[in-house]
């Protein structure tokens, strides 16, 4: 593999994690995080743990895009996967769906997409690289 295809590897995996994840933050700004707060109290955390989600929806996939920042990106993406399957998912982590397949597949997906990112960083075609 040369060099170019591995950036532009890196480029795709990018830019569809970066704009997935948006499409899930945007959802958020529209219509508020009151249900996160109510999960992470739930758990014993305080509300105020929930605004992070902005960050690791909105911020850190905007980031991922243009490729500024991106190992703390992904790795802010990673953690937020983390707390989505904790608060909202745990119950589905060893199960199957219906059509046979595992039930958090796309939750799994970017979560190792993201630290794949985190280990391998940015690529040539980011502003990081420039």
């Amino acid at each position: 593999m040369t060099r170019t295809n591995a950036d532009l590897g890196r480029l795709v995996l990018r830019f569809a994690l970066g704009a997935c994840i948006l499409f899930h933050g945007v959802a958020k700004l529209m219509g508020g995080i009151d249900p996160i707060k109510q999960a992470v109290t739930a758990n014993g955390l305080p509300s105020f743990v929930a605004y992070g989600v902005y960050f690791g929806e909105v911020v850190a996939p905007v980031l991922l895009i243009i490729g500024w920042y991106t190992r703390a990106s992904a790795s802010l993406t990673a953690i937020n996967m983390v707390f989505a399957i904790y608060l909202v998912h745990r119950a589905d982590l060893f199960k199957l769906a219906a059509s046979g397949g595992y039930a958090l597949e796309l939750q799994a997906l970017y979560l190792f997409v993201a630290i794949a990112l985190a280990l391998m960083g940015p690529g040539r075609y980011s502003i990081d690289e420039r």
